[in-house]
């Protein structure tokens, strides 16, 4: 393998495709699919994942825990991500080919499990593909650089999930859809992990023990803000996906055969747009641009509330591709910052467990999401595909235009709640500002 390809941001960038693709097809379509296709109630949707997001309150920070103590000559993240990904691929095919006779109750036990042993494998992969990050790539620009090219990946697997994945529906069905996007992921996963080179330094000194690393975590009130604040912001991002199928066919009444177009409108937007905000970044803070995404976020859906066919739904489209590419790229610079602080403080890099601690907070919107979903459903009357109630239209209109409104203004606000402001990184005492590589820093993050 050339050199140039390990630890670069183009190859790493590919963990974030193989991982979107399933992840994004999963979080569009799985209310959908059970509530509309299957049959089964909101309300027990919505069960589902409270509990499962107890178990991940439980398993997310343990995984994050024990993959920093990990020592192999692999290094610490590489063993867990390989060694999940045939687990990962057939739960995610399962969750998409439930026995035709389950209903009721049972498609309800069936759908529980099935997520459970899903989510338990999408963290373990989360967990340490996001670890890796920060270690990988250091310093501001080089984080923006990666988070932008990442970025750019990531929305390639949204097109696909999103756009491609209703034409694949039709044409060999969820199952067979399912088994093409795990072969996918498996092939890119891989290429990734191959890439990835680990540094032994990553892993030296002797790691916390769980109550001490828990405590460190806990205590970093930085971390808290930024987390709360983007779990309100990453409700959003799952609201509109999983909103947009139903939005399609109540509010703009068009055909499934559409929606590919409707979805596309939002994603083929966002690739020249994240690179939009990388310009953005290289022009103010971090944490400025991260507050400014947030408020373009919210701004952004209000052209949603007046689509009314395909194409006025096109233009709401691209207008909230805007504010979607911003908070894709913007949190990665402020995430890593405050990782890079706790190392400074305690001598140790322990991106496993502030990565999974921050993937559970921001995990939690999805039960956000869901609460939407079943209190908006019970306000207009929408019980699921069988029982639309008397005004579906308002029931999605609300959804995915007031409720993302509300949410980011909160997202907005809570970003106020405590100072983020980091010193610059790569700066040597006594080196005259200069980072390592030669570049005058000339500004705070």
């Amino acid at each position: 393998m050339k050199r140039s390809w390990i630890n670069s941001p183009y190859s790493f960038a590919l963990g974030m495709f193989a991982m979107m693709v399933p992840s994004q097809t999963f979080s569009t379509f799985y209310t959908y699919y059970y509530s509309e296709k299957l049959g089964l109630a909101l309300g027990l949707v919505a069960l589902a994942r409270t509990i499962f997001l107890i178990w991940d309150a439980v398993n997310n920070p343990l995984f994050g825990y024990w993959s920093d103590r990990t020592k192999t000559r692999h290094g610490r993240r590489r063993p867990w991500v390989i060694g999940t990904i045939p687990f990962f691929m057939l739960t995610f095919i399962l969750v998409f080919s439930p026995p035709a006779h389950l209903a009721g109750y049972g498609l309800f036990a069936w759908f529980l499990a099935l997520l459970i042993l899903y989510e338990t494998a999408a963290t373990i992969l989360w967990v340490n593909y996001g670890a890796l990050f920060p270690e990988v790539f250091q310093g501001d620009r080089q984080r923006a650089k990666a988070s932008a090219i990442q970025q750019g990946y990531q929305v390639m697997a949204l097109l696909i999930a999103t756009a491609v994945s209703p034409l694949l529906f039709k044409a060999v069905g969820y199952s067979w859809t399912t088994v093409l996007y795990a072969c996918l992921f498996a092939i890119a996963m891989l290429a990734c992990m191959r890439s990835v080179r680990e540094k032994e330094e990553w892993s030296a000194g002797e790691p916390l023990r769980l109550t001490a690393a828990f405590r460190e975590t806990l205590r970093n009130k930085k971390f808290w803000v930024f987390n709360l604040s983007n779990s309100f912001a990453q409700t959003v991002n799952g609201l509109l996906s999983s909103t947009i199928p139903f939005y399609a066919k109540y509010v703009l009444k068009i055909p499934e055969g559409q929606v590919s177009i409707l979805l596309a409108s939002i994603f083929v937007s966002v690739i020249p747009l994240v690179f939009v905000w990388y310009w953005i970044i290289r022009k103010m803070d971090g944490v400025k641009a991260w507050r400014w995404s947030l408020a373009v976020y919210g701004l952004s859906a209000i052209p949603l509330w007046f689509g009314y066919d395909l194409l006025s739904g096109v233009v709401a489209g691209i207008a909230v591709g805007f504010g979607l590419a911003g908070f894709l790229v913007t949190p990665a610079i402020v995430g890593g910052k405050i990782i890079d602080e706790d190392a400074e403080k305690t001598g140790l890099r322990r991106e496993g467990i502030y990565t999974a601690v921050s993937g559970f907070i921001t995990r939690s919107s999805g039960l956000i999401s869901a609460l939407a979903f079943y209190i908006v459903g019970i306000i207009f009357g929408y019980e699921s595909g069988d029982h639309p109630g008397p005004n579906p239209d308002d029931t999605f209109r609300y959804l995915i235009c007031v409720v993302p409104v509300i949410l980011l203004t909160v997202a907005f606000l809570l970003s106020f709640a405590t100072k983020l402001e980091f010193m610059p990184s790569g700066v040597e005492k006594g080196k005259g500002g200069r980072s390592a590589n030669g570049e005058t820093l000339d500004h705070q993050l």
